[in-house]
């Protein structure tokens, strides 16, 4: 089989380990490690990286992930990569339940807690739990004040967040609140759920989101 006819088959496989992409090439390990290179091919985050697909295929979803078959690729790079992302991503932190339930690890696998001693993560307790937050000050601030305040002083958006809001609105339809406020948090503009929920009521923009509830 020629390039063309292996890629499109990848493609319409979705993914495929370096044995049978061996087997439809009938080469070695070496050239198909530089097809997928030249591909631009996706590595799998779990699975012990074994499986692989091409850029256009996954349909990432707002963590900028996407399983297949229980195998996971992301948009952020390895595995510790992405676990930072979510974590910086997060509106709230994340505690290791939530880390183990995105990134299919067990909650107590010693990777996520090996993640405290990560530049760009700060771990504390907070109610007998170990929670994983941003060690970004604008970041942290933020999160400590979403997961401890809750609904407590979340005023309306400026118009400048506003427009961050209806901008990433526009890109994904469908996103819930957290993910949205995570998206605009890191753009460096961290708005409560709760304030955007009521931004987001207050122009009748509510039925858009996939949840409103922060």
């Amino acid at each position: 089989m020629d390039d063309k006819s292996i890629r499109e088959r990848l493609r319409r496989q979705k993914i495929a380990t370096i044995e049978q992409l061996m087997q439809w090439f009938k080469c070695s390990t070496i050239t198909v490690r530089r097809r997928l290179k030249a591909w631009r091919s996706l590595t799998s985050i779990n699975q012990n990286g074994r499986f692989y697909t091409l850029p256009e295929v996954p349909v990432f979803d707002a963590n900028g992930l996407w399983r297949y078959h229980r195998v996971l690729f992301s948009t952020h790079g390895n595995l510790k990569k992405t676990i930072l992302a979510l974590i910086t991503g997060s509106a709230r932190g994340l505690s290791a339940v939530e880390i183990a339930q995105l990134v299919d690890l067990p909650s107590n696998s010693s990777f996520i807690s090996r993640m405290a001693q990560v530049t760009g993560v700060k771990r504390e307790k907070h109610q007998g739990r170990f929670i994983y937050f941003s060690d970004r000050p604008d970041i942290y601030t933020f999160q400590q004040r979403v997961r401890v305040g809750g609904r407590k002083g979340a005023g309306m958006p400026t118009d400048q967040e506003a427009v961050m809001i209806l901008v990433e609105l526009v890109k994904s339809p469908g996103i819930g609140i957290e993910p949205l406020a995570a998206r605009v948090a890191q753009q460096g503009r961290p708005v409560a759920p709760e304030a955007i929920r009521a931004f987001l009521q207050q122009h009748d923009l509510v039925k858009k989101t996939a949840d409103t509830r922060p």
